[in-house]
Order: structure tokens, then C-alpha cells, then sequence
């Protein structure tokens, strides 16, 4: 797979696409905006009132339309990961984004890591103040693609109201988007090991699966920002023991990898696992 490096990928993205700016429209309640829409899909935030420790929990939920994709946070050889962006004036801080387990799509000229159905980001804020009322205002930027590719933008005002208050549906919806999180490492699905060939062109992963079987599981491996790697030089499973090659195609000029973290998410039928990969 050919890999670009993520400046030149939104360049390119920027400048073959037509953008699209959308504002939240809809009827908005607290901690539930209304749904920003384009042609491609929609989007729309939650964010539930901050824990004693501020710490607040959220999402941000994405439809694109049937035949229309979005995509992961490595997007492949296209397109432009999430992005989210918090006003300093909110008095509230994005700690992290987490990314479902996406598809590898693959098809002649594309291959992308994507979703094509409903997916929702799970977020994780942090209040400066929790006694005080707070208002989240967030811009969501995404790339959305069928025949054509629009760059979606969406500003988000959103009132952050009692933590005494229900909110079932929120609850339900956070509670769905973690349930498609890949697995932590364990015992019965962890990398065993990992090197580099001496050329830096393969990295060699030993797995141990979960489960039995004779196909190869999907290996997506992600390096320095930018840069994910999927092509397979080599494929051996025995039952639960599963050995690959992944062909490292590019990197930036004059990388040294020791004491880098790389990541790499293992797809085995219907369960997937997410690491990281230290490399001394």
C-alpha cells in the first residue's frame, strides 16, 4: 500500500474536494446538539455533565449516507482523519479521542480505513470548573466521500446542565459506541512479539488469537502520524497462533524508531484487538 504522509494527504484532499461548512441546526436540548447535516451525512455531539473530578464523557455521533464513507484516524491513502477542536472560552479540554473498529475498504484505486455505516467517536473531556454551569462550544471537522469527497465542517454549542439530572438516552448512546472499541491486549489475544527485518522494510508480528481457524486475521498498522501500513508479505495461522509480515513501504526521511510507540489493531472475524508496539 502506498503510503503518504499526512500534510501531503490534506493538501491533495483540500485540493480536489468541494468543502462544505455546516452549522448545528435542529432542535438542541442539554448535552445533545442538533444534527449538522451536508449531502453526505451528518453529525452531531453529546457530552454528558463533568464527574466530581471533571472529567466529562462524550461522542461524537456520524451517519453518512448509504454508499458514503468516513473515516478512522489513519484514513490510508485518502481523506482526512476526525478532528475536534474545543474553544478556549468553554473552559473544557478534549483529553482523548477513541475510534471504533473500522473497515480496511479496498477497491481498484481505493484503499482506505473507514466506516461506511453509522459510527459514533467516543470522547473523553475535562472540565476546568465543575461547579460551575458550562457550555461546550466544539468545531467537528471530517472527511465524508462517494463519487466525490467533501470535507464537513460543523460548530457545536452545547449546554452542560446537572450531573443530578437522567439521561437514558445519552447513556445508551455512549454505552453503544464503546461496545465497538477494539479488545485491550490479554493472555488469549496480545502480540507475543515484534522486530523489524534488518532493512526496515517488514515488521514481523508473532499473535496469539482467541479463537481457531485457518484465515488470516486483517493487521492495521499505524507508525509516525500519517503513515499505516496493511500490506501482508507473508501469512501463517496455526489455530490460535498467527505469524505476519507487514511491508513498512515508506517512512519520513532519516526516522529512527528506537524508543518510538507504534500501534497496530488485529481484525479476527468478530472480535478485534488494539495494541501498542514499543520499540527499544
Amino acid at each position: 500500500m502506498t503510503t503518504i504522509s499526512f500534510e501531503f494527504r490534506r493538501l491533495l484532499y483540500t485540493a480536489v474536494c468541494v468543502t462544505a461548512l455546516a452549522t448545528s441546526v435542529g432542535p438542541v436540548r442539554a448535552e445533545m446538539s442538533g444534527w449538522a447535516d451536508n449531502q453526505g451525512g451528518r453529525m452531531r455531539l453529546i457530552a454528558l455533565p463533568p464527574d466530581l473530578d471533571g472529567t466529562m464523557r462524550g461522542a461524537l455521533q456520524i451517519e453518512p449516507r448509504p454508499g458514503w464513507i468516513t473515516y478512522w484516524r489513519e484514513p490510508g491513502n485518502s481523506g482526512i482523519p476526525p478532528q475536534i477542536t474545543v474553544a478556549p472560552e468553554s473552559g473544557i479540554e478534549l483529553k482523548a479521542i477513541r475510534y471504533p473498529v473500522p473497515k480496511h475498504l479496498v477497491d481498484g484505486k481505493i484503499d482506505d480505513i473507514a466506516y461506511d455505516a453509522p459510527v459514533s467517536l467516543p470522547l473523553t473531556f475535562s472540565a476546568e470548573d465543575a461547579s460551575r454551569p458550562l457550555e461546550l462550544k466544539a468545531s467537528a471537522f471530517i472527511g465524508i466521500c462517494k463519487d466525490i469527497c467533501i470535507p464537513f465542517q460543523a460548530e457545536f454549542s452545547l449546554p452542560v446542565g446537572s450531573a443530578n439530572q437522567s439521561r437514558p438516552e445519552e447513556e445508551a448512546i455512549l454505552k453503544n459506541a464503546e461496545a465497538f472499541l477494539p479488545e485491550e491486549p490479554s493472555s488469549q489475544f496480545k502480540v507475543t512479539s515484534h522486530a523489524f527485518s534488518a532493512d526496515m522494510k517488514q515488521l514481523r508480528l508473532q499473535v496469539a488469537l482467541p479463537d481457531g481457524g485457518d484465515t488470516a486475521p486483517e493487521v492495521i498498522l499505524t507508525g509516525p502520524n500519517g503513515y499505516v501500513f496493511t500490506r501482508k508479505l507473508m501469512n501463517k495461522r496455526d489455530g490460535k497462533n498467527f505469524s505476519t509480515s507487514i511491508a513498512i513501504d515508506k517512512l519520513p526521511r532519516n526516522y529512527e524508531v528506537a524508543g518510538k510507540s507504534w500501534s497496530v489493531l488485529i481484525i479476527d472475524g468478530g472480535r478485534a484487538m488494539e495494541t501498542p508496539l514499543a520499540f527499544d
